[in-house]
């Protein structure tokens, strides 16, 4: 830094505040905007004070501020002690402590303060690209603690010391890393912070789906371990709403049952899923699954309409792995309290609808004929599949059947099963995700908030319960190709624009190839991701046992190595010509009673030994001057001759005085 003629007086403070202006940016979009502008205001006093050699703010002024932070963070975050609340505060008072640092150690503390900042970061946000900025974040720091030693350095020299040091501690970090995989469950116990998000809740009307598309935000990746199943197949089953108000969906209580009774058809599907904290209970199933992964810390229970919940909140992203058939048969039985409820509508409204579906029903041959009849209707009328539907009036149902004709995926699946209700079919609304954009890099579906759908499931005898997606009926290419490709041109919202160029999509999807691996081998890298690990490399290393004799076997050879590599070097301390020199000579000042100290420097023992010797002083400097050029220095065997001349010379005069006492 002193190449760009910074004042000496600024240059140990911009040390200190360029690193914490650098961890605490990605803070300051989490916290309130008095805390950023409180703590840019205490770093314009503290460059104040440096300029001018003075203090600004007076000792009675500091404590002020700092309660008043304190009571402010009480009273936005209700609390001083949790994580949002504890770093934010945490923030505040870095700041105010930039109106007393005066000395090395006290920008050394903050530093240290600084690197508890930075680990905190991780709490909002644990991407590729936050690593990557935290890493340089982290360079920033060491640098600063390195320049509080030596602050007059340039910052050249002092950033390449910092990556050397950062460089050294990688092995080992990244050895501490595989052998010690990630716990289950929030880091120490503090469950994770979860943005607010939109999401597929147990409640669904007219426009809640809309909205969700509109977000190109990720709700989870899957990868499967052969060819990914068609588009057709890629319903990933969510919540499943029973009960109609007349106007919305829900499940506010979710029929109670046993076990599921249903069968699997065709070939099992085996993948791997990461799913994004939302906050919610429910976890995505592709179909029947064949058996449910164990979920350390917050179990789930599959119900018996096939919807698979855990007991607590995901509020963490999760990895599992699942067998699943997308084709199978369900509840070939209808237990009467489960007919009941799926035959349930509202005492009045949307006559219209009551009307058509017992007409429906008086001329059909089966059942079949009535889920026939209800999708040739959305196939011959002119229904439109849009983002922009109408307002829907009381009677919402007859609105959009016999008025407005627009709808989006939750008008059509609503309309659908009231109108298999009204013909007396038991039917029930499904809501979840269909499709996700397949990456041919890394073999993996990624499906996003525009992909959230829902449909319908109708209960026919002797098939048990039926999918039947009323939006394919009206947008086909909504199932094929996804629902940019279903939309009219005109209705392509901004966030659903995709990086499509010649050379843009390939970089889109490398990067969420590096985003999946990410994912699977750095934040789920758990003790299942370990024993795969330890498995590609020899499977014997599977077994617990087995890894215990390779780690310290591991640990013998890696001493052994060390020692190797350390042993040249103290074996050529001795042999050095040099060094055998400035041995006789602190040997020749030991016996008259001036030995140099256990950890003393070759200058600090001559300036020691010259205050004790004043008459051989000059000798003593001259020695060590020449010892450091010859060790440390350029090889040049004339210091070397007289280097050895000089000790030679020494060595008598030394003997003829008497010993010194210590002082």
């Amino acid at each position: 830094m002193t190449q760009l003629s910074v004042p000496p007086a600024l240059l140990p403070l911009l040390w200190l505040l360029i690193p914490l202006l650098l961890v605490l940016v990605p803070h300051a979009t989490h916290q309130p905007l008095w805390i950023s502008l409180s703590w840019l205001l205490f770093a314009l006093l503290s460059v104040q004070a440096a300029r001018t050699g003075r203090q600004v703010v007076g000792r009675v002024l500091k404590m002020l501020l700092a309660l008043a932070g304190a009571a402010g963070v009480l009273f936005h975050y209700g609390t001083v002690v949790g994580p949002a609340g504890g770093v934010a505060l945490l923030t505040f008072l870095t700041g105010a402590k930039l109106l007393e640092t005066n000395t090395p150690r006290d920008r050394l503390g903050l530093l240290f303060v600084g690197c508890f900042l930075l680990v905190a970061h991780f709490l909002d946000g644990q991407s590729p690209a936050t690593a990557g900025y935290m890493a340089f974040a982290a360079l920033a720091l060491v640098a600063g603690m390195i320049a509080t030693q030596r602050p007059d350095a340039a910052w050249r020299p002092t950033f390449a010391l910092a990556a050397r040091l950062l460089a050294q501690a990688l092995p080992l970090a990244l050895l501490i890393f595989l052998l010690f995989p990630r716990p289950q469950g929030p880091l120490w116990g503090l469950p994770q912070q979860v943005a607010a998000r939109s999401g597929l809740s147990d409640r669904m009307s007219p426009g809640d789906i809309s909205q969700l598309i509109l977000s190109d935000e990720l709700a989870f990746r899957a990868e499967f371990t052969g060819a990914p199943p068609p588009p057709r197949q890629r319903y990933w089953r969510g919540p499943v709403l029973w009960d109609f108000d007349g106007r919305a969906w829900h499940a506010a209580t979710p029929p109670r049952g046993g076990p599921v009774a249903a069968v699997g058809i065709g070939q099992a599907l085996r993948y791997s899923l990461i799913l994004e904290a939302h906050g919610l209970h429910w976890l995505p199933l592709l179909g029947l699954p064949a058996r449910l992964p164990e979920l350390p810390g917050n179990p789930g229970r599959l119900g018996a309409d096939l919807q698979w919940q855990t007991r607590e909140p995901i509020n963490q992203r999760l990895h599992y792995e699942v067998e699943t058939y997308p084709e199978y048969q369900m509840e070939p039985e209808l237990p009467p309290a489960w007919r009941a409820r799926a035959l349930t509508l509202p005492a009045e409204g949307n006559p219209r609808a009551r009307e058509l579906a017992l007409g429906w029903l008086a001329g059909a041959a089966n059942d079949e004929a009535i889920v026939n009849q209800a999708l040739a209707l959305f196939r011959a009328q002119a229904f439109f599949y849009t983002l922009n539907p109408p307002r829907l009036g009381a009677s919402s149902v007859d609105d959009f059947l016999f008025r407005s004709r627009r709808g989006f995926c939750e008008h059509y699946a609503s309309s659908f099963v009231f109108l298999m209700r009204a013909a007396g079919l038991p039917a029930r609304v499904v809501t979840g995700y269909q499709g996700g954009e397949q990456n041919p890099l890394g073999n993996h579906l990624s499906v996003r908030g525009r992909d959230a759908h829902a449909w319908a499931e109708v209960w026919l005898a002797g098939r048990g319960w039926t999918r039947v997606d009323p939006t394919a009926a009206v947008a086909p290419a909504r199932v094929e190709r996804g629902v940019v490709a279903a939309l009219p041109a005109g209705e392509h919202p901004s966030g659903l624009a995709s990086l499509e160029g010649a050379w843009l999509r390939p970089l889109r999807l490398g990067l969420d190839l590096l985003n999946n691996r990410w994912n699977q081998w750095v934040l789920g890298y758990d003790q299942e991701r370990q024993r795969q690990f330890l498995a590609s490399l020899n499977p014997l290393l599977a077994h617990w046992q087995s890894m215990i004799w390779a780690l310290a076997m591991g640990a013998a050879l890696l001493v052994l190595a060390l020692a190797a590599s350390l042993w040249p070097r103290h074996a050529n301390a001795h042999r050095d010509p040099a060094s055998r020199e400035y041995r006789r000579f602190r040997q020749a000042l030991a016996r008259r009673g001036i030995p140099p100290g256990p950890a003393e420097a070759p200058e600090d023992y001559a300036r020691r030994a010259s205050g004790l010797r004043p008459e051989l002083g000059n000798e003593i400097k001259r020695i060590t001057r020449l010892y450091l050029e010859c060790r440390y220095g350029p090889a040049a065997p004339a210091s070397l001759r007289e280097l050895r001349a000089a000790v030679a010379a020494f060595r008598p005069r030394a003997a003829t005085l008497k010993t010194a006492q210590p002082t």
